[in-house]
């Protein structure tokens, strides 16, 4: 997908009518459903014109040229990408990544990372040489693609040029991509030493016929690109799988093959409780997916947050091979295909909106793929617009002919390996039984008093280097703006022993994506759960699900409370999502059930409960020691 295609000449001569940018944005709404935001387009009337005045005066007005060209493999974009043949005939892209910065400084704490303005952005030539990389690993249409690039900040002066070029070692990756400023592209140079600095100078007109085979060409990963995220995965043992974990692997893996013998369409359903090691396998099976010929794999996620902590542990190699699955399945995708979806549980399938068993958005999937394989707990589905049953997919299978195959996790790895902490939490949030008292010595569960001891509980944890958190339901409103500071949201009032009333507030987690300059202690929303800070805020269900640390504290809001022996709903206490608080309670109580023992499930080491509720609090207090 790209907003304009033709040649510079012809290109250079639109930018300057009032109807071209117009043009564009209507091109980009009706090819990804939504307009593209105003900043964006004002950097388009801004660096357009700018680039390809610099393109015409290096003479390469017969060259193609494509703009806001998608990398399908990525959901990422190239700001423009000039097309030629070069000397040996063979189709070439050079990417160029346009800014109008005239101010950067390195982020503290991450590498490769920039503070520009209110935002963390990755140096230039990582940029660039993202998208490169990707066009040189990913086969289109079943041939290679010869790809190079730059990026042309054309406001930067020399002393931004020659801090950012400071930056990238010599020999490093990003060494290839040059960074040029305003002088780099000024009036006075010559056209070949233009066309030369923009990485065109060799090129070509190419017949457009091999234009349109690229723009029409599947994207694949290649062999090259599936071995470097095999060796990412494996080579270090970032994902070491203990005992029954490996032997799942193993199921797992045969199941696959099963599968996959009956034609496409199979299916895989893996359940198992929290903790059960689900995305530990998933990755260490696509390691070996990526070892197996003709399998195409991809490992998805349904989860953001998830995704973005797998994506930073692989590094670039997990570029388009491990993404996050909202509606629409990723591109490259062909009837060999294995695909790997962990927290299927949160897959988006409005069940009330269903003409079948199986939900579109992964109809859609299965139809495109040899094997589907899916990681589910049916009891962490918290929205009533999202989930998948055992039951759901069974009955499509009986109803399809699909082949489907079922493999349980059961031994539980988080909690200190505590079977029985899993077991008593799961009769806690049970709308039909009451837990007996906690009495085992295999896991650190204890009451708090009130908010003030569960935050010391989880301040003195983080003091001594652990990883400790606060999570809270959706009872509070999330009005803060997206950057710092941080308004204190969760707000709690309560009266002591004294009778004295009391207060606590905290703000919920940031929600950037990315780091906030001047805020290293702040870390962005898919790095609430491991970055340093994060105990300062307070997490919710959608923050902390998939994600795990050493110590966990959580709030019980008023939208679940104990009375008369049994869990009553109050959706009206929520300020989550409208279609959840406007459910009847009844229905209500199974998704507040459920997120609450997903956020009492995140911790490895120990567990602090608080209930704002008095009689809800008085009955905890029952259940649990005090310390």
């Amino acid at each position: 997908m790209y907003v304009h295609r033709g040649t510079i000449g012809e290109t250079a001569r639109q930018t300057v009518l009032p109807e071209f940018i117009d043009e564009c944005v209507a091109r980009f709404r009706s090819r990804r459903g939504m307009a593209p935001g105003p900043d964006e387009v004002g950097s388009w009337r801004r660096s357009w014109p700018v680039l390809l005045d610099a393109l015409m005066r290096a003479g390469l007005e017969h060259l193609d040229v494509l703009l806001e060209l998608s990398l399908p493999g990525t959901g990422e974009r190239v700001d423009v990408a000039v097309v030629g043949q070069d000397r040996d005939a063979e189709l070439t892209l050079v990417a160029l990544e346009l800014k109008q910065w005239t101010w950067a400084v390195p982020a503290p704490g991450e590498s490769g990372m920039l503070e520009v303005g209110q935002r963390t952005l990755p140096h230039p030539a990582r940029q660039v040489g993202g998208y490169v990389h990707y066009l040189r690993d990913w086969a289109v249409g079943g041939t290679g693609v010869r790809a190079r690039g730059a990026a042309v900040l054309h406001n930067a002066g020399a002393e931004l040029l020659g801090h950012l070029r400071s930056m990238v070692s010599p020999g490093s990756p990003s060494a290839e991509f040059p960074l040029l400023g305003h002088d780099d592209i000024a009036d006075s140079l010559p056209a070949e030493e233009l066309a030369d600095r923009l990485r065109c100078r060799d090129l070509a007109p190419v017949p457009k016929e091999a234009v349109d085979r690229f723009l029409a060409g599947e994207h694949q990963p290649s062999q090259r690109a599936l071995q470097r995220l095999a060796d990412n995965i494996e080579g270090r043992n970032r994902f070491p799988l203990v005992g029954e974990q490996d032997r799942a692997r193993l199921a797992i893996l045969d199941a696959v093959k099963e599968a996959g013998a009956k034609g496409p369409g199979g299916l895989v359903v893996v359940t198992g409780g929290p903790g059960t090691g689900k995305t530990a396998i998933a990755a260490r099976l696509m390691g070996e997916l990526c070892r197996m010929e003709g399998r195409n794999p991809r490992l998805l996620t349904t989860s953001g947050a998830l995704t973005k902590q797998l994506q930073r542990l692989l590094q670039d190699g997990s570029r388009g091979l491990v993404a996050t699955f909202r509606q629409q399945p990723p591109g490259g995708l062909d009837k060999s295909s294995v695909v790997l979806l962990d927290e299927a549980h949160r897959a988006e399938t409005y069940p009330g909106q269903r003409t079948s068993a199986l939900p579109a958005s992964l109809r859609n999937l299965l139809d495109r793929v040899g094997v589907l394989v899916l990681f589910l707990d049916e009891r962490q589905i918290v929205r009533p617009t999202e989930g998948i049953t055992v039951a759901e997919l069974e009955h499509h299978a009986r109803e399809s002919g699909a082949v489907m195959r079922r493999v349980d996790l059961e031994t539980q790895f988080r909690c200190n390996g505590s079977q029985a902490y899993h077991q008593w939490v799961d009769t806690l949030f049970s709308d039909d039984q009451t837990p007996d008292p906690w009495n085992s010595g295999g896991y650190d569960l204890a009451v708090r008093p009130d908010p003030h001891a569960l935050a010391a509980w989880v301040d003195g944890h983080a003091e001594q280097g652990h990883s400790a958190r606060i999570t809270a339901g959706f009872c509070w409103p999330w009005n803060a703006e997206a950057v710092p500071p941080l308004e204190p949201e969760v707000a709690i009032r309560w009266h002591g022993p004294d009778a004295d009333e009391h207060s606590w507030a905290r703000p919920w987690n940031l929600r950037a994506e990315q780091p906030v300059p001047g805020f290293p202690d702040v870390p962005p929303r898919p790095f609430w759960a491991t970055d340093e800070g994060g105990h300062d805020q307070v997490g919710c269900i959608y923050t902390a699900q998939g994600l795990e640390y050493a110590f966990g504290a959580v709030i019980l809001g008023a939208d679940l409370v104990r009375r008369d022996g049994r869990w009553q709903a109050h959706p009206e206490a929520s300020h989550d999502m409208r279609r959840l608080r406007e459910l009847p309670p009844q229905q209500y109580l199974r998704y507040a059930l459920n997120t609450y023992r997903v956020l009492a499930t995140r911790a490895t080491h120990g567990t602090r409960l608080y209930s704002t509720d008095p009689e809800t609090q008085a009955y905890l207090a029952t259940l649990l020691p005090s310390s």
